[in-house]
């Protein structure tokens, strides 16, 4: 199978198994998250709450967590000890949903400033349907686009139009939850990942997005054109997936998309990270201007869709 021309994947990075590298999920959270503070004008002790949003939870080299929680034993190892913490759980759109839970928790008063942080080991489902498929039909084509990565933002209130979240909202239609499903394989040892690609990105399931976002703007009296957005970073599903998806807005939305940013050819399919390491690799390379308006687009399994805007000037990355 090519799974680069299928894909658009050309490469990905994947962890190092020996246990003294430290590169489970756990530690590879740890690892963004001591990057996010380094660039930061914050200590870890300065933050008020930690927000975990792994898919994959491996920690001491082949163990799977659930309990304790990641949040809580990242806060303690990078020394945020008096934060409050806690995970979400809510597949390739978890990064985003702890986005939206501490973007209203800040403009609520609860916190004042706080950390979402990601570890993802995803190559783990790589392994198992390289060991497993025969075809790039079998539902665990998709698993083999995969990277592995991590990725950590810290917020704050927002004091300049220069730097600040206009809006995030989630919507998630349930009904197509079946449609991509992680769990033990039901041949091997190992996780796989169960998609069905055909349905799961079928033309009124890339609508869900546009016709989401254009009632959310209209409740506002504006529409997708007046928003002006330099930016879109879709789900970093698959260099095709990016193009149907801005294909479909665009004919939805009756305007032209604003400029695609993507890493997936480099880095594959990250996951929960995916949005936020686009962000930092094109911040940080310079191919896309600070001052501008992002838009950012989720695509989870569950299935969840939304956006998030924001202008983005100052983040360190």
């Amino acid at each position: 199978m090519d799974v680069e021309r299928i894909t658009g994947v050309a490469e990905r990075r994947v962890y190092d198994p020996r246990p003294e590298a430290g590169e489970d999920s756990f530690g590879l959270a740890l690892r963004a998250a001591r990057d996010c503070l380094a660039a930061s004008r914050y200590e870890a002790a300065d933050l008020d709450i930690v927000i975990s949003a792994s898919i994959t939870r491996f920690k001491d080299a082949d163990r799977f967590y659930f309990e304790p929680s990641f949040a809580g034993s990242l806060a303690r190892e990078m020394g945020a000890r008096s934060a409050l913490h806690f995970d979400v759980s809510n597949a390739c759109a978890g990064m985003m949903t702890g986005v939206y839970v501490l973007d209203r928790m800040i403009r609520s008063g609860a916190v004042r400033s706080g950390m979402v942080v990601s570890g993802e080991q995803a190559t783990r489902v790589a392994e198992t349907a390289a060991r497993e498929i025969g075809d790039s039909y079998d539902a665990q084509f998709a698993a083999l686009s995969v990277g592995d990565s991590a990725a950590a933002v810290i917020m704050d209130r927002s004091v300049d139009e220069s730097d600040r979240i206009h809006y995030i909202d989630l919507m998630t239609c349930a009904e197509y939850s079946h449609l991509c499903m992680g769990m033990p394989s039901d041949r091997t040892e190992g996780i796989a990942l169960y998609t069905d690609n055909k349905k799961m990105h079928n033309k009124d399931r890339l609508a869900l997005w546009p016709r989401f976002h254009g009632d959310l703007l209209s409740k506002n009296g504006r529409d997708f054109a007046g928003e002006e957005f330099d930016y879109v970073i879709q789900h970093q599903v698959g260099a095709r997936f990016i193009d149907y998806v801005n294909q479909t807005g665009e004919a939805e939305f009756g305007t032209p998309m604003p400029t695609s940013l993507a890493v997936v050819e480099k880095y594959g399919n990250t996951a929960t990270t995916s949005h936020f390491l686009t962000l930092r690799e094109h911040l940080a390379a310079g191919t896309a201007r600070r001052g501008s308006t992002f838009l950012l687009v989720p695509a989870a399994s569950g299935l969840v869709t939304g956006a998030l805007s924001a202008t983005v000037t100052n983040l360190g990355v």
